[in-house]
């Protein structure tokens, strides 16, 4: 199943330029260690480490995550994308003949677009499950597909979904497991663990 993440990118990070004749649309697409909220008392990070060898991959860049808007890709050398120590930052050149591609660079340019998001498979992670604080999905490595330049960024429902039966199975089996050990204590089982 591939995920769609957003990563919230603020003025400082997400912007156009005009260099050369050329226009570009340039940010960070994810950000480590940030906050991805899937619901209230779940959220995910993505960890340093996560995008290593997945930059000189076939990747596109997209419009609202919508494959028939295509922006830039890394095989054809109009999406460059690099891993620093604060995230995934990518840098599309601009199709000046192609109107979708300045429309959305005009709304970047104004302001009105200003976060990103991206497309990927997990391939490593980790989840802490802890009874009163929030259960944890640590990112450590994906396969990318997609960057997008995205109007509103939010989760897609299936990988919210999936991270919601994630946390219930978990949850089941913690009921489970408890109920297993009250019922051992009541026969007089209890050998103290």
């Amino acid at each position: 199943m591939m995920y769609k993440r957003t990563a919230v990118a603020r003025s400082d990070g997400f912007c156009t330029r005009a260099e050369g004749g050329n226009l570009y649309i340039e940010g960070y697409f994810a950000v480590f260690g940030s906050r991805y909220e899937l619901w209230d008392g779940a959220y995910e990070t993505i960890e340093p480490g996560a995008f290593d060898g997945q930059t000189n991959g076939d990747v596109r860049a997209l419009v609202n995550h919508d494959t028939t808007l295509v922006l830039g890709r890394t095989t054809a050398g109009t999406l460059s994308l690099r891993v620093d120590e604060r995230g995934l930052w990518g840098s599309v050149t601009i199709n000046q003949q192609d109107q979708d591609a300045m429309n959305l660079y005009e709304r970047v340019k104004r302001g009105d677009v200003n976060q990103c998001s991206f497309g990927f498979d997990i391939l490593d992670q980790d989840v802490e499950y802890k009874d009163g604080v929030p259960t944890v999905w640590r990112i450590k490595a994906v396969k990318l597909y997609e960057v997008s330049v995205v109007t509103f960024p939010a989760y897609e429902d299936t990988s919210v979904e999936a991270r919601r039966r994630d946390f219930e199975q978990a949850e089941k089996r913690r009921k489970e497991e408890w109920q297993a050990r009250m019922k051992s204590r009541l026969k007089g089982e209890d050998n103290g663990t």
